[in-house]
């Protein structure tokens, strides 16, 4: 039986639920019998530990940085798991980047943003799944997230133009209990379809 991993990823800005859903899914996976990889969500503070300038004041690099990181992550653990969560998409780090000029009311550099998003739409066309949070203003900030809440709208903003724009396939998740049982079980099928049909 020839068999594939299965990447279902996670977008959005700050304090939206992704690694509390991620986590959730991982549980219902495990129970079914599926073994499961979680990507890490730190890599910006990887970056920001090696020197990289981060938030506000993120760089082209450190936006390449992260993208690279995460995707290396994400293959490496395809070696072990047949279904890969990824905790922060390709898209996030330059979501971050373009939010950090929308704040500094800057323009990026076209060449540079279109380099980078090329970066973008290969690592999201590996993704079986793209799951894109929305803002909701009344969930309450981590006690170590950036407090800059028009930085954080900010990325929310370039998440979803991204998308639009990339015409990436994703599935939008609000807040709402009904929106994250809609996409559990989609990660839940997604997941279970992409094994039967490396079976046939």
């Amino acid at each position: 039986m020839v068999t594939r991993p299965v990447r279902i990823a996670v977008s959005g800005t700050h304090s939206t639920g992704k690694t509390t859903f991620l986590q959730r899914l991982e549980m219902e996976l495990r129970a079914i019998g599926q073994t499961v990889a979680r990507t890490p969500a730190s890599f910006a503070q990887q970056a920001a530990e090696r020197g990289f300038p981060k938030l506000r004041q993120q760089t082209a690099e450190c936006t390449e940085w992260i993208i690279s990181a995460s995707g290396a992550a994400a293959a490496e653990a395809t070696l072990t798991a047949g279904i890969v969560l990824i905790d922060r998409s390709a898209l996030d780090p330059l979501a971050y980047y373009l939010a950090a000029h929308d704040r500094a009311l800057k323009k990026p550099d076209p060449a540079t943003v279109e380099r980078l998003g090329s970066l973008v739409r290969a690592h999201c066309a590996s993704y079986d799944l793209l799951i894109a949070t929305n803002l909701d203003f009344s969930l309450p900030l981590g006690d170590t997230r950036d407090r800059d809440l028009d930085y954080r709208e900010a990325v929310d903003r370039r998440v979803h133009s991204l998308l639009a724009d990339m015409r990436i396939s994703h599935l939008e998740m609000g807040n709402h209990p009904d929106h994250q049982k809609r996409a559990l079980a989609a990660a839940l099928a997604a997941a279970t379809a992409a094994g039967q049909d490396d079976k046939q």
